[in-house]
């Protein structure tokens, strides 16, 4: 193991597992390490079902009725991808989809007055929702042509809105927008988990609202993917594609040292060899005096016998309860998957909900949600910090990810993908790096 790395990346949760996969590509010579025997670190999927009992502690094993073990895959983060999104694009670039099977998540779902709604995924259905009156609709309906025409290098479209200045709160007045059209556009249309972004200039906004709807265009029901078999898929995915550049991969490593000479990381020490290298990417669970804690996320695990309540029957969805319907800053979140995408077993369903934590009785905070999936077979819930790196890594080049955060799909990890890369390379992350530059070697037909 004594040898000389380009980069050592240790853990193999989703961020590492696409830098890794890039660096490859690009020529780099990469040594990638997991004190865990399994992939995924913090976003693996976990099976059999018995090691999920083990997990959080859960005394006895799984009951009869929840099936065979191995039919399990269950999420520690739920997430789902925007069709159109960036990680959707990571995947078609590097044609990694190749090893996945994905699936249209069956709907999304708004939380109003202690009922939830379907979000409207065509004209149709938005005139035909009960979440806002007629004169609302049409009104909104404007604000969506607005959105879809809004070009911004094209001021024609601005209609008088200067999108690096205009708030979004003074666009919703522009179009005459209610309050509870503008919750709904900002937490189940541009999915901010919070109302700060109503005093931000409005073109994040409005391109959150364009990236949700062309995600939908894509597939008509929502706009979000799923890869069957759980998200656990997707870090391997990228893991293959970095070992058919000749990335090393190495699991069960327990890593002693993380070596640093004048300030500057030479290499890594595990079980009393030292692998060395110019540049080291890593979760924060591999350094924590160099990481900060900046608040937590609170998850529960529901295992459900049934789908949930007036959505349908829908084997897939998200519901999002927005923060002001419960009296809260942030929104609460619930994923729900199930048998149809092979994660859990014939007839089961796995909800699960998740939010920033704002109080010190965080169970309390998520009883809304919990509320709407009754009955509930078994709960595995879990609070884990928020942690961000201390510094850019420049100086040490110790290059650390940001944990998972409470948003229901894979952007903000993406950004901080491009973010790392920008730090390491000095140059902004290109989509067109990523193409693959060989033929993969068992996949060809």
């Amino acid at each position: 193991m004594n040898e000389e790395y380009d980069v050592i990346v240790l853990g193999t949760g989703l961020t590492e597992c696409i830098l890794s996969g890039i660096m490859s590509v690009n020529g780099k010579k990469v040594l990638h390490m997991d004190r865990n025997p399994y992939y995924g670190g913090e976003s693996a999927s976990i099976t059999p079902l018995e090691d999920l009992y083990k997990r959080y502690k859960i005394p006895g094993s799984p009951p009869e009725s929840m099936g065979r073990g191995r039919d399990w895959n269950v999420d520690l983060i739920p997430k789902f991808l925007m069709a159109n999104g960036q990680l959707v694009k990571m995947l078609l670039y590097t044609e990694v989809t190749r090893y996945l099977d994905f699936k249209v998540t069956e709907g999304s779902f708004v939380y109003k007055g202690g009922k939830i709604y379907k979000v409207p995924s065509t004209e149709a259905e938005a005139l035909a929702s009960s979440l806002m009156g007629l004169f609302e609709k049409r009104r909104f309906r404007k604000f969506l042509v607005y959105v879809a025409n809004f070009d911004e290098k094209d001021p024609r479209t601005f209609e008088g809105i200067d999108p690096k200045k205009t708030t979004m709160r003074d666009v919703y007045k522009k179009f005459d927008l209610g309050q509870d059209v503008i919750d709904f556009t900002g937490h189940a249309l541009a999915l901010y988990r919070t109302d700060d972004y109503l005093d931000q200039p409005c073109y994040e906004t409005i391109n959150r609202i364009k990236l949700y709807s062309e995600s939908l265009a894509r597939y008509g029901k929502s706009p979000y993917l799923y890869p069957l078999y759980g998200l656990g898929e997707l870090p391997q995915g990228f893991a293959r594609l970095s070992a058919i550049y000749g990335g090393t991969y190495m699991l069960n490593k327990p890593i002693e040292e993380i070596i640093v000479q004048n300030g500057k990381v030479i290499g890594v020490k595990s079980e009393g060899e030292i692998a060395r290298c110019k540049q080291l990417i890593c979760d924060p669970s591999y350094v924590k005096d160099r990481v900060e804690k900046v608040g937590q996320v609170i998850r529960v695990i529901c295992i459900l016998s049934h789908p949930i309540k007036n959505t349908n029957d829908a084997n897939s969805c998200q519901i999002i309860i927005p923060q002001n319907q419960v009296n809260r800053k942030s929104d609460i979140y619930v994923c729900m998957i199930s048998f149809a995408h092979n994660v859990a077993a014939q007839g089961k369903y796995i909800a699960i909900v998740s939010t920033t934590v704002e109080t010190k009785e965080p169970e309390k905070e998520i009883r809304p949600a919990l509320e709407l999936l009754e009955p509930i077979e078994q709960k595995f819930v879990s609070i884990s910090d928020l942690l961000v790196p201390k510094d850019l890594g420049t100086e040490s080049q110790i290059f650390i990810s940001r944990t998972y955060d409470a948003t229901t799909h894979f952007e903000t990890t993406c950004d901080d993908i491009k973010n790392i890369y920008k730090r390491m390379t000095g140059s902004e992350f290109d989509f067109e790096e990523m193409k693959r530059k060989k033929n993969d070697i068992y996949g060809e037909d």
